[in-house]
């Protein structure tokens, strides 16, 4: 590959992800915890130790769960209007099913099995719906775009046999965006910016054509709407809000599906204070034990502190997944899990590769 000026990651950006843990790749991240799964695997004698602590979900969410199968699990008068869509499908048709479902553009779309928010794409009318169905190999998912100012990612545990749960963590996400200075070209605010370099060279893709476009002072130039972060969005601590009403709230919400037992809501709301009333709720997802407690992030954690929290979350799974046992819910076998494993990352590839080339 050419090494083309937004191909390559600058030195500073590389220095940059050296000094803050939270930018470090991910295997580096999370390499302290191959001793932490080999202490649960001896203690539980089986590899995947945490396979069976949420039953209805492929591989308790930890690689290859679809949208569909976890939505099926979630309240539909607090999910977005939803449909499914096979590759194989006649566009005009996806088009009849979209309004039949009263979908309206613009619309969100994805893969039906996703990850990190690729291949995300805000759809705003049907020649961009084609262009994104001729390309996609799979089923992905049209779904209403959800505009209510507040999103809020609750991560919540509840063990067998409980009727409440806790709620480990609670943040509210800000999209990734840089702030025009009259000066400076959308490429200049990218690689200044102190998050977007972590993906500079799909910000530099993505919005090729604006890269010489000089931003007024003042004005908000969106580089993704995702509230990932490793989609560059920032997460702000709300831990100190957390109360009854909340646990109320996300109770009743966990306990609707009977067997999401460890994982990751991610809600919009119109503010925290309505979401706790039960009013102008959307769960945008619910991830299970593959999502990380990402309110590590951004909120001043040294290393230390963030490697204790994610260590108490792998207990967590530990102890669900031994409970459910001895209900009688099996582990997976280690084959079978690493021909998963195998496929979600094969699957993974592949969507970076049309994550880059979609023009959407």
């Amino acid at each position: 590959m050419n090494c083309e000026t937004y191909f390559c990651p600058s030195k500073n950006s590389l220095l940059k992800r050296m000094f803050n843990w939270e930018h470090l790749p991910f295997n580096i991240i999370y390499a302290p915890f191959a001793f932490v799964w080999l202490y649960y695997w001896i203690k539980s004698r089986h590899f995947w130790f945490f396979s069976n602590v949420n039953p209805t979900m492929h591989f308790s969410g930890f690689e290859g769960e679809t949208k569909e199968e976890t939505f099926k699990q979630l309240p539909a008068e607090l999910s977005p209007v939803s449909i499914y869509v096979k590759h194989t499908e006649n566009i005009e048709a996806v088009i009849c099913r979209l309004k039949e479902a009263g979908l309206k553009f613009p619309v969100a779309a994805k893969p039906d099995v996703g990850t990190k928010g690729l291949l995300f794409r805000k759809i705003e009318n049907e020649q961009q719906l084609a262009a994104y169905h001729a390309l996609l190999p799979f089923t992905y998912v049209i779904q209403e775009m959800i505009t209510l100012p507040l999103e809020l990612s609750i991560f919540y545990v509840r063990y067998p046999g409980e009727k409440k749960g806790v709620i480990t963590g609670l943040i509210s996400k800000e999209y990734l965006y840089t702030k025009g200075d009259g000066t400076s070209t959308l490429k200049q605010l990218i690689e200044q910016h102190p998050k977007a370099f972590m993906i500079e060279r799909e910000q530099k893709i993505k919005h090729k054509k604006y890269l010489n476009d000089v931003i007024a002072a003042n004005e908000i130039f969106y580089l993704n709407e995702l509230g990932n972060h490793n989609r560059g969005a920032r997460f702000i601590n709300l831990k100190n809000e957390i109360d009854d009403r909340l646990y109320c709230i996300t109770d009743q919400i966990n306990l609707y599906s009977k067997h999401f037992y460890y994982g990751r809501y991610d809600i919009k709301t119109t503010s925290l204070e309505d979401l706790k009333q039960g009013k102008s709720i959307s769960i945008l997802e619910f991830n299970g034990v593959g999502s990380e407690p990402n309110h590590i992030y951004d909120i001043g954690l040294s290393y230390l502190q963030a490697i204790k929290i994610i260590a108490q979350h792998w207990k967590y799974m530990y102890e669900i997944g031994k409970i459910n046992y001895k209900r009688g819910i099996v582990y997976i076998s280690f084959w079978n899990g690493i021909k998963m494993v195998k496929a979600s990352k094969k699957n993974t590839k592949l969507m970076q590769q049309l994550d880059l080339k979609c023009k959407i």
